[in-house]
């Protein structure tokens, strides 16, 4: 896990104790030997942070992957990652110089357009998924985040397939990581996202909603609310936005026929 531990003071009576807080280093993704974008990151599951974020910012497709090679500096973490030739339009097409803190998800984007893109829309598919699927996946959540149980400052995203449970969790002290980690380690196991749900430990964001798309997930499930603009993406590209989600009850926002069972509270 990765932890630091901190002295801290207690302010309500004196004293001092030894807290747990997460790393954060910076990280580099490059392709091809020149570097994309640099993201302050948990230095955890970089492989599948690498494969992830390539996948969903829509740069590579699996295929175009070649190497993935984590590389420790004394400054931080590179990323070099080789693709495919057939890739580097792709990449110069929606080039990014990113430098920030991890709630930033958009930062240095070329275009407005990129920016609130909708991306590719889902195919026709039959899920449906019980609205009690839903509050069992955000009441099991927690049990899969031993970095948030000893910082409680990480954001998680999880994949859960109805019948089976989290068959994959990632955690990040920032809520695009953790999700990108998530989309890499799908991807290196061979697992496909279009049987099961998305669950995030944050609020949904256009960007967020892009990924999910990109993963071809067709329920994002979170504990936090979305934003109106992350909404019309997702109405747009097929996706279900299930938010506000506790253990004994949610709110479904787009697409509902997906959401089954008495439980389901949809918002029009």
């Amino acid at each position: 896990m990765d932890v630091r531990r901190s002295h801290g003071a207690l302010h309500s009576g004196g004293g001092s104790l030894m807290r747990a807080l997460p790393e954060e280093c910076a990280v580099a993704i490059g392709y091809n030997g020149s570097t994309q974008a640099v993201m302050m990151a948990t230095p955890a599951d970089l492989q599948d942070f690498a494969v992830g974020f390539t996948l969903t910012e829509g740069l590579a497709n699996p295929a175009e992957i070649e190497t993935v090679e984590v590389v420790e500096t004394p400054r931080g973490i590179d990323l070099q990652i080789w693709l495919a030739e057939t890739a580097a339009g792709r990449i110069a097409a929606r080039r990014r110089a990113m430098a920030g803190p991890v709630g930033c998800g958009l930062c240095g984007i070329e275009s407005l357009e990129e920016a609130v893109r909708t991306p590719d829309p889902l195919p026709p598919s039959s899920f449906a998924l019980p609205g009690r699927e839903i509050m069992a996946a955000v009441a099991a959540l927690p049990a899969h985040q031993p970095l948030h149980d000893a910082t409680r400052a990480a954001h998680a995203a999880g994949f859960w397939r109805p019948g089976h449970g989290f068959v994959a969790v990632r955690e990040d002290v920032g809520r695009h990581n953790a999700l990108d980690k998530l989309a890499g380690a799908m991807q290196r196991a061979g697992r496909s996202c279009a049987d099961g749900v998305i669950v995030i430990t944050s609020r949904v964001s256009v960007d967020m909603v892009q990924k999910a798309v990109a993963m071809r997930a067709p329920v994002l499930v979170a504990v936090s609310a979305p934003t109106a603009a992350a909404l019309d993406v997702a109405d747009a590209a097929g996706l279900t936005v299930v938010a506000l989600a506790r253990p004994d009850r949610f709110e479904t926002f787009t697409h509902p026929y997906r959401i089954t069972g008495s439980e389901n509270a949809h918002v029009a």
